[in-house]
């Protein structure tokens, strides 16, 4: 599932953009007056909520259109002027998708009975106690995992795909039931 190519997504916190400013309203273009420069000034967005979740400060994720785009990178772009489509509150997606994407790899260790059923159900009660034990484990399968996704880098880019498209159709689910 793709979004149309001149959607973008934006991450903030509850209350605010990164400068301070409160969130616009849905619908408002808020331009910047100046010549925008990537990673410095201007409106910022990815084209994957995955690219733009790198760059986020809370869990308020708006579906962006962007008005003359100055640069564009890898992972975002930047532009005079942005609108907000939608916005969803993502943190139960993000998190739900981490645990499915933690539980992908469960078969390449023993992980204790807690770490599983933490996955599985997401009880925040087990969180803690989780943490702890795969903390504990990952330090022992950290050189072995990055020696296996070395020696099949073809198996891994194929695997962050598939990631990246499961994240963004459970994302585009929850757009969906704000339209």
């Amino acid at each position: 599932m793709s979004p149309n190519k001149d959607v973008f997504f934006h991450f903030t916190n509850d209350k605010t953009l990164r400068d301070g400013s409160p969130i616009p309203p849905v619908g408002a273009w808020l331009i910047f007056p100046g010549k925008p420069v990537i990673c410095q000034k201007g409106f910022h967005a990815s084209r994957h909520p995955l690219d733009a979740l790198k760059y986020a400060p809370g869990f308020k994720l708006h579906m962006v259109e962007l008005m003359d785009i100055e640069t564009e990178q890898d992972d975002k772009v930047v532009a005079k002027g942005r609108k907000i489509i939608a916005t969803i509150d993502s943190k139960s997606v993000i998190l739900s998708c981490a645990r499915k994407f933690a539980s992908d790899f469960l078969h390449l260790w023993d992980a204790p009975e807690v770490v599983k059923k933490y996955l599985k159900t997401g009880d925040p009660t087990l969180a803690n106690a989780a943490a702890n034990a795969a903390n504990a484990a990952a330090y022992a399968a950290y050189a072995a995992a990055n020696a296996a996704y070395a020696a099949n880098a073809a198996k891994r880019k194929e695997v962050i795909a598939i990631q990246r498209e499961y994240f963004l159709s459970q994302i585009m689910k929850e757009f969906n039931h704000v339209k």
